[in-house]
């Protein structure tokens, strides 16, 4: 499946060398037109790279990201998704476009969602900020299944991953990382409600 990332996401990727040993910086955006508290169930895009990758590498980030789904009660379905997951590693550093906006949590449970009936004046608009990320990245996008946009985008930078089972540590810590900038559960989870929307 080919997917659009939108706009918000502005990827302006500048690879060189290989991932280094620095402490690693986490980030995430979303897009304000996530209508996140609909969100229960997703599935991995397939095609070509990690995600369709059967290397030691590409199951151990499929197995931490399902793990941290089912976590935060999302269910897996191969039929009509509600998201779509995708990862990637980036070797080298990185120029990224992030955006700086209020805590994703505070954004759903206030229940906001902006489409084009938002009238301009209501909009909250994207403040770009421009970021040099250290050697290795690991990037994971939610896309809204429906709509075919990225609704999240998480990632961390100065990610080293050596070989052998230590990697395999660095990699499902950063996936975890990661996911705690996602602090979105489905709604009545928490509450023993499985697969009714979304809330923190």
């Amino acid at each position: 499946m080919k997917l659009s990332v939108p706009f918000w996401l502005g990827l302006g990727l500048t690879l060189s060398g290989c991932l280094a040993s620095r402490e690693a910086r986490i980030e995430s955006d979303y897009s304000y037109a996530g209508t996140f508290r609909r969100y229960r169930t997703y599935e991995f895009v397939t095609g070509s790279g990690l995600a369709a990758d059967t290397s030691k590498t590409g199951e151990v980030l499929r197995d931490a990201i399902r793990t941290r789904m089912k976590v935060q009660g999302y269910r897996a379905a191969r039929n009509r998704p509600d998201l779509l997951v995708i990862f990637r590693v980036f070797e080298g550093d990185m120029s990224f476009r992030g955006y700086a906006q209020d805590d994703i949590a505070r954004w759903v449970n206030n229940g906001q969602v902006e489409d084009e009936n938002t009238p301009k004046e209501e909009r909250q608009g994207y403040r770009p900020v421009r970021m040099i990320l250290a050697e290795g990245t690991l990037l994971i996008t939610l896309v809204d299944n429906h709509t075919n946009r990225a609704v999240w985008n998480g990632y961390a930078s100065g990610v080293t991953v050596p070989p052998g089972p230590r990697g395999e540590v660095v990699l499902r810590r950063s996936v975890r990382s990661i996911f705690d900038q996602y602090r979105v559960f489905t709604e009545g989870y928490l509450n023993g409600n499985e697969g009714q929307g979304t809330h923190n």
